[in-house]
């Protein structure tokens, strides 16, 4: 068994690296919403400012087996790697997971950081392989969320009501120049107030120029779908919601949804919700999102749209400090 690093030159190891990463994962979880692959190669082929991937593979002779991926923040949270550790299922507990971790961990210690952080999501039941594997390194856990689904159509209880102090103003894809501002500072206060648990990280700030890169890059692979509500009375904008839909898929994925503080009570999070729902394609048969437990506000509105929990996610963390050093595998 050796570990190298992906050759991310070469097209035929990166559809291979990618197939082994979405057939472990979707093994254990029949739920999972994973990275599509054109999203995978813009990350691969043409990597953002803000962060540095490492990919790591583990081979068996010539058979891919296992695959592993360190991302290094290189704006925020310097002290801080995320990492994904994925072995096919015949492959698991020859100590092909521990061989990618060790790799991670080196790489992320001579790159500065302190401490190695990332997702495992489970059956709400069942703790499953991934927590296993993360206890057994030293990972803790440090926040959860719930990870629901939503079948669509909406029904007619959860049709958008919206309050008619506002109005409902979308886009897709770029946020027009006229509402940027205003867009920025949404962003900015979701960033900060999203809970993190016991994570100790600094929030994403958005400028302009780091936004509009964002929204470049992201359109490349989804339909970026935005609902925002503006009070009629001074065109205070009092909240929104970003949903994507991967290029070709039949899904989408709700990430954000803000109501600013001054603006709520009007019931905005969930009417932007079904806006966004209710101008999908026919095509789209399924929503995922995830909410934290300690997000009471969201988890009604979520259950109220007909929401279901079907994951739990954990996201863990290791410190470095407190890991027994040991020597990585040799032939990376």
């Amino acid at each position: 068994m050796h570990i190298r690093e992906l050759d991310a030159s070469d097209p035929a190891a990166r559809r291979a690296w990618f197939e082994v990463m979405d057939r472990s994962a979707r093994a254990d979880r029949p739920h999972a919403l994973l990275e599509a692959f054109d999203a995978f190669e813009l990350t691969v082929t043409e990597p953002g400012e803000h962060a540095r991937r490492i990919r790591f593979e583990a081979r068996d002779g010539d058979a891919l087996v296992g695959v592993a991926e360190l991302e290094l923040p290189l704006t925020e949270n310097l002290d801080v790697g995320w990492c994904e550790v994925n072995v096919l299922p015949e492959h698991r507990r020859r100590g092909v997971g521990r061989l990618l971790w060790d790799s991670v961990v080196a790489e992320a210690r001579a790159a500065g950081r302190a401490r190695v952080g990332g997702e495992v999501s489970v059956a709400p039941v069942d703790g499953g392989p991934g927590m296993l594997f993360a206890a057994s390194v030293g990972a803790v856990e440090k926040h959860r969320e719930d990870h629901l689904l939503l079948g669509l159509p909406l029904g007619p209880a959860a049709q958008a009501v919206v309050d008619p102090a506002y109005e409902v103003v979308t886009w897709r894809g770029r946020c027009p120049d006229e509402h940027r501002e205003a867009y920025l500072e949404m962003r900015n206060q979701m960033n900060a107030d999203v809970p993190t648990g016991e994570l100790d990280l600094e929030p994403t700030v958005l400028d302009d120029a780091r936004l509009a890169s964002s929204e470049e890059r992201l359109m490349r692979s989804y339909d970026v779908r935005v609902a925002t509500a503006r009070r009629r009375v001074d065109g205070a904008f009092g909240g929104y919601s970003l949903l994507f839909v991967p290029h070709g898929a039949d899904i989408a994925w709700q990430d954000d949804t803000l109501v600013m503080p001054d603006h709520r009570g009007h019931r905005l999070g969930a009417a932007l919700k079904a806006v966004n729902y209710a101008e999908l394609p026919a095509s789209i048969g399924l929503v995922h999102t995830w909410t934290a437990p300690s997000n009471t506000a969201m988890h009604r509105t979520n259950t109220a749209l007909g929401f279901r929990v079907v994951e739990h996610m954990h996201e863990m963390e290791a410190d470095l400090a407190l890991l027994a050093d040991r020597v990585p595998p040799e032939g990376r």
